[in-house]
């Protein structure tokens, strides 16, 4: 199985368009998830995008699982692009699932300086509550989903672990949904 991030696009009117389809969406979702399918996923805090992260067991599974879904089916989203991970450190549990907004999340990404070494510092950052989950891509980059703080302390925790420079990282908002 590989873990796939997949960054949604949305249309202008996507809080609009995605109304009254939510309710089937989270329900498709939870699903996915109780199946072990997906890992997590949430909007951008502007509703221009999402970001979500799927287990497959190859990466054309993927389509039927985006494109099946009553956002995308809607219109609500109007296109994705995936990446594999090359390693993921999954969550230690599914948190419950909040549609107010108000589990902000900071996506950090960036290069590692040395992939090994990073992979071990996201299983300690997510032993010390700091990251909910993350992985490397084949190129070395980093995800990871930072559960408090704010983009400069989100950064500054993988920073301090000596496996990036502060200056390769960046962090963008997302809401942790589920």
């Amino acid at each position: 199985m590989i873990v796939l991030a997949v960054a949604m696009t949305c249309s202008v009117d996507y809080l609009t368009r995605r109304e009254p389809h939510r309710r089937a969406h989270i329900e498709r979702l939870l699903g996915l998830r109780a199946a072990g399918t997906l890992v997590a996923g949430g909007p951008h805090p502007d509703g221009r995008g999402a970001d979500l992260y799927y287990r497959v067991p190859a990466p054309e599974a993927l389509r039927p699982l985006v494109e099946e879904d009553p956002y995308f089916v809607a219109g609500a989203w109007t296109g994705y692009r995936a990446r594999a991970f090359a390693t993921f450190v999954d969550p230690w549990e599914a948190p419950p699932v909040v549609l107010d907004g108000s589990r902000r999340a900071w996506l950090v990404e960036g290069p590692a300086v040395d992939p090994d070494l990073a992979q071990l510092a996201l299983v300690e950052l997510r032993g010390q509550g700091r990251m909910a989950f993350g992985g490397l891509f084949p190129d070395g980059a980093a995800h990871a989903a930072a559960v408090a703080g704010g983009p400069e302390t989100a950064t500054g925790w993988l920073a301090a672990t000596g496996s990036w420079k502060a200056a390769d990282l960046t962090a963008r908002p997302w809401l942790y949904v589920l």
